[in-house]
């Protein structure tokens, strides 16, 4: 039996806006005892490879601050260079804002999400896709404001989850005590119309099986759609 929680329920989950007076957007996501604080930032440039092409761009960073861990961990400015796994969660971050977002739209200018893990307990990355695109609304709300941009540049929500199977169960958005004994961990990135954006699965201790597979599909996908409607609901409330 799963501790304090069936198989299919999710942590309490937690979006608080306007956390920070500078950003665009700004938005402290809580997974259960995962922290993350997501900003977006609008800059009036793109990438250089995309000046002159009339389109935006939505890109991503993401980092631990130093004791986000049971142990503390050093600043990875201080190492000269960012880890690989720091690399693949904001490119995973990035990838799945665009994926919903009409870059043409934008008028040559770029949102730069920053993403900021302050306690970690497992689903960082998840926890942190799901805070971005809520700063990213945010963000773009403003952006069509101040330059009377009536095209819709957000196709829909998107929202992010992760899952696995522990001791032979399958359990969703996991904890950092059961993803580290988790026979198979994945993550799953999905869009208000079900549709998927991205899946990371892997057996961590043995092979699962597709009807595995599809059970966690099935629960990730009722997963993100309870967190969207947390989601919509907090920037309705903040007439976002």
């Amino acid at each position: 039996m799963r501790k304090n929680r069936n198989f299919d329920e999710i942590r309490k989950i937690e979006f608080h806006l306007n956390v920070n007076n500078y950003a665009e957007g700004s938005c402290l996501a809580k997974f259960g005892n995962t922290h993350v604080l997501c900003t977006a930032t609008i800059d009036e440039r793109v990438p250089m490879w995309l000046k002159n092409k009339g389109t935006g761009w939505v890109t991503a960073e993401y980092g631990m601050l130093p004791r986000s861990t049971h142990t503390r961990i050093d600043r990875e400015a201080s190492k000269g260079k960012q880890s690989g796994r720091t690399q693949e969660i904001q490119r995973l971050i990035g990838r799945s804002l665009r994926s919903i977002v009409n870059l043409d739209k934008l008028q040559e200018k770029q949102i730069k999400i920053d993403c900021d893990v302050i306690q970690a307990d497992g689903g960082t990355r998840t926890a942190a896709i799901s805070g971005a695109y809520v700063a990213l609304h945010q963000a773009i709300k403003k952006l069509k404001n101040t330059y009377n941009i009536k095209s819709e540049i957000i196709n829909e929500h998107i929202a992010a989850i992760s899952c696995g199977i522990v001791n032979g169960n399958i359990n969703i958005d996991l904890d950092y005590e059961e993803d580290s004994r988790a026979e198979v961990d994945a993550n799953f990135v999905i869009s208000e119309s079900n549709k998927f954006i991205e899946i990371q699965s892997t057996a961590e201790v043995k092979p699962f099986t597709q009807k595995e597979f599809l059970d966690m599909t099935n629960l990730a996908s009722k997963a993100v759609s309870e967190i969207i409607l947390i989601q919509k609901k907090v920037l309705s409330e903040n007439n976002f």
